[in-house]
């Protein structure tokens, strides 16, 4: 059973930090390639970031220079680092999982086949 829970989430103000975690429950987890996706009221989800098994990542404009994605492969957990979060960053953000060495079409949201239920992240002005 394949099983994606996210964590980290919660109340910021503009210009603070959050480290989101995503912990996968099977054991083949290193050879998926892995994204964090992001979804505000009223907006459609949209893919932030994203990494192969090889380490090799993808941003979307807004969050390059401040977000960092990386994954554990030895504890079958993902992560995303947040810096100068801001108050447009809100959204409840999801983790997803597809099998395969390579994150092509990295935000695609239909390339993935497993999501996390997600978690909140406030950010005040």
């Amino acid at each position: 059973q394949v099983q994606l829970v996210e964590s980290g989430g919660g109340s910021v103000q503009s210009g603070g930090s959050l480290r989101l975690s995503c912990a996968a429950s099977w054991h083949t987890y290193s050879s998926y390639c892995m994204g964090w996706f992001r979804q505000a009221p009223g907006m459609e989800r949209e893919g932030v970031a994203a990494i192969d098994i090889y380490g090799s990542t993808s941003y979307i404009d807004s969050v390059k220079g401040r977000f960092t994605i990386s994954r554990d492969n030895a504890k079958n957990t993902m992560y995303l680092q947040m810096n100068s979060l801001k108050p447009e960053d809100t959204a409840m953000y999801y983790c997803a999982a597809r099998p395969g060495q390579w994150c092509r079409l990295p935000f695609a949201r239909d390339e993935y086949n497993y999501w996390g239920q997600g978690t909140q992240v406030t950010v005040s002005s």
